[in-house]
């Protein structure tokens, strides 16, 4: 029996997820989380087999929540299931330490088939994006994603910030001074070269990186 833990902000898809999970044999869900802090907490003293991790969600997020819980335990197979499909994103959270990536747009069938792919020790990327990956391994500098130059940190405070989440929070967060944050807050738009949080946000919908349709 593969243990199945959920991890996402929307009630609505945890719920059609468990639904689709709960008539296949061999797959149990054991778990469901609303927020990456959440996640953590329940890895303290649980287990599962497999993670189902959505990416934008309130506090640290998926990607801070990924490299936590595979501290706790490197043997837990994380899949990504997220609306995000542009590099560098993918790129991010498979070197994080997720072995899968699904599309919130990808058939039940596909989920089922990357939970048991991980949980036997494969890696699964859904076709789409692993096309993208590959496609930016040959991308000339003309053409690159300008997010690929920000670290793991700047990223997640760039998926923060383009939430609407203010500095207090972002910093209370991730246990972070608002000085820091600020700091790294100046640092990201230095690299992009904008000069606020608007023009970030733009710039991550033209990227992918943020789904215009969740703001």
């Amino acid at each position: 029996m593969i243990s199945v833990f959920l991890v996402d902000d929307h009630e609505l898809v945890r719920t059609g997820i468990r639904r689709i999970l709960e008539d296949v044999r061999g797959l149990r869900v054991v778990g469901e989380a609303v927020s990456g802090e959440q996640a953590v907490q329940w890895f303290r003293e649980n287990q599962a087999d497999v993670i189902l991790m959505d990416m934008n969600m309130p506090g640290i997020g998926g990607l801070e929540a990924t490299k936590k819980i595979l501290r706790f335990n490197p043997d837990i197979k994380i899949i990504v299931l997220t609306v995000q499909t542009e590099t560098p994103f993918p790129l991010k959270v498979m070197q994080a330490g997720a072995v899968g990536y699904l599309t919130k747009c990808s058939a039940p069938d596909e989920m089922i088939q990357a939970i048991r792919a991980v949980n036997s020790g494969q890696r699964y990327i859904s076709p789409e994006i692993a096309q993208q990956i590959a496609l930016s391994q040959v991308c000339t500098p003309t053409t690159d994603n300008p997010f690929k130059a920000l670290s793991d940190r700047e990223m997640q405070i760039t998926m923060m910030i383009t939430k609407g989440d203010k500095v207090q929070d972002i910093a209370e967060s991730l246990n972070l001074s608002p000085k820091t944050v600020n700091s790294y807050r100046y640092r990201l738009f230095e690299k992009l070269n904008i000069s606020g949080d608007v023009e970030l946000t733009r710039m991550a919908i033209r990227y992918g990186i943020l789904d215009a349709e969740t703001l």
